[in-house]
This record gives structure tokens, C-alpha cells and sequence, in this order.
């Protein structure tokens, strides 16, 4: 399957620097790091709403440096 991205000169010109740089073709670039920055977006709107939900059945979050107390962990 092929998708077209439209860009304009400079953008272009942006993502060749990137790929050289990153030693990847300019297809790779931007599959890899589309891909990798959805991701990222995908894991923070689930960890917000997991932790809104967790507030509305009135956990608390604990502050790491309790846990670490609690298990000895330095």
C-alpha cells in the first residue's frame, strides 16, 4: 500500500538531514518515527484516563519515593 504525504520544500529538505543523520531512507524515517510518536500519544491518553478513572473509585496514586520506602528499595 502507498500513502502521499504532501509537504512543502523545507520539510522536505528537513526529513532528507534526518534520514542521512539517522543512517535511514527517508521512508523509514518517517514510518519509524510516526509510528513511534502515535505510539507514545496512544500510551498518554490511555495512562490519563486509566488514572481518571482510578480517581472516580477513589484510589490514590502513591508517591514512588513511599513505594521505595516501603520495599527498601534505595
Amino acid at each position: 500500500m502507498m500513502t502521499t504525504v504532501r509537504m512543502n520544500d523545507d520539510e522536505k529538505k528537513f526529513l532528507e538531514f534526518m534520514a542521512e543523520f539517522l543512517g535511514l531512507s527517508l521512508s523509514e524515517v518517517i514510518k519509524q518515527y510516526t509510528f513511534e510518536d502515535l505510539e507514545d500519544i496512544y500510551d498518554a491518553k490511555v495512562g490519563d484516563e486509566a488514572l481518571i478513572e482510578y480517581r472516580e473509585i477513589g484510589q490514590k496514586a502513591l508517591y514512588i519515593e513511599d513505594v521505595m520506602k516501603q520495599w527498601n528499595v534505595k
